[in-house]
């Protein structure tokens, strides 16, 4: 008797795409929400531009490629990765470093390669990455956590300074660095780190409340099988390991694993960012040992490298090793490696 097999790619159409992306896209909306009770319209300002910016370029690269527009607008990729990006930006971020962040996350890291499937790195993340390097003042501009209520610029005050770079007269009183940021720069200026911890401007409140919000949406993923545990928990708990060593080596000169689990955004990369069907890795073992090394480079930069929040690097990083980590990693039939590793691409067949 013979079955009718499918064939490659495995991973299944643009509807089935749509509708795992419907469901990051559903998972992703506690932690944005609770991100706007704290920084207020900046953020949500951030979604809705960086979305019409995605979904524009999206096009252009689709009308280029002379490839269908509708399906592939239709499998809602380009949304996710303009709502990752923009929740990785500080609010009010100038319209037109979010359309450069976005440019390379959609025309360079995506389509350059051949489209969504085709791609080895995550989108979002070279998004991040270029603007961290290329405008790192812009790049620290967050809400001061405790600022909350009247003091935070309403609709109209947001826009302006997001499309007319109208800061408002108060601009730098309710700006600050974030925790991650005043540890390692206190840290560097010779300060002990239960002194950084008990300065005014210190708050990791807020930041708490958005990783548990991120952490509910990533259970949900977690429930609906649209991603597995391997990646989320060894990232977490690597970075868990090595911060807690070093702090009780030297709890004056390291931070706590409190900071470096909550301070950032370690929730929203271990649930939502690492765990990239295309980009990260496929094997089980393969994705603990890639979820592990992201752990350890995130600390590693944060702590020794320039960058105080290292999630884009780390991820970028480990996205190179993946077709190594998958070739070894990969399941054996009678003793012998699979001669082709599991298909991730998503698009279809190319023309």
């Amino acid at each position: 008797m013979k079955f009718k097999t499918d064939t490659s790619p495995f991973f299944g159409s643009n509807s089935n795409v749509s509708r795992v992306m419907l469901q990051v896209i559903l998972a992703l909306i506690p932690g944005t929400l609770m991100m706007f009770y704290i920084y207020g319209w900046g953020i949500l300002i951030n979604v809705v531009v960086a979305i019409v910016f995605a979904v524009a370029l999206e096009t252009l690269a689709l009308i280029i490629r002379k490839r269908p527009i509708l399906p592939f607008l239709y499998d809602l990729s380009a949304i996710v990765t303009a709502w990752l990006l923009a929740l990785s930006l500080p609010p009010l971020m100038p319209w037109w470093i979010l359309l450069i962040g976005i440019f390379f996350a959609i025309i360079i890291a995506k389509h350059l390669y051949g489209g969504l499937g085709y791609n080895p790195f995550n989108p979002a993340m070279i998004g991040f990455a270029v603007l961290i390097v290329s405008f790192p003042f812009e790049m620290s501009q967050w809400i001061q956590n405790g600022q909350l209520g009247s003091t935070l610029p309403s609709l109209i005050e947001s826009l302006n300074m997001v499309f007319s770079s109208v800061a408002t007269p108060d601009w730098d009183a309710i700006t600050m660095a974030t925790p991650l940021d005043e540890v390692k720069t206190g840290l560097r200026a010779g300060t002990a780190y239960a002194e950084i911890a008990q300065q005014k401007q210190f708050s990791l409140t807020s930041w708490i409340y958005i990783s548990v919000a991120f952490a509910i949406g990533g259970a949900w993923l977690l429930y609906k099988k649209i991603i597995h545990w391997q990646i989320p928990a060894s990232m977490i708990g690597t970075l868990a390991i090595f911060s807690g060593i070093m702090y009780l080596y030297s709890p004056e000169t390291f931070a706590s694993p409190l900071l470096h689990i909550f301070g950032g955004a370690t929730v929203l990369g271990a649930f939502f960012i690492a765990t990239d069907p295309v980009s990260a890795s496929t094997t089980p073992t393969g994705k603990l040992i890639y979820g592990a090394s992201i752990g350890f480079f995130i600390y590693v930069i944060r702590v020794w490298g320039n960058y105080p929040d290292a999630i884009a690097f780390a991820v970028l990083i480990m996205n190179m090793a993946v077709p190594l980590i998958d070739y070894y990693t990969q399941p054996r039939v009678y003793g012998h490696r699979s001669s082709t590793l599991p298909s991730k691409k998503i698009e279809g067949k190319k023309s």
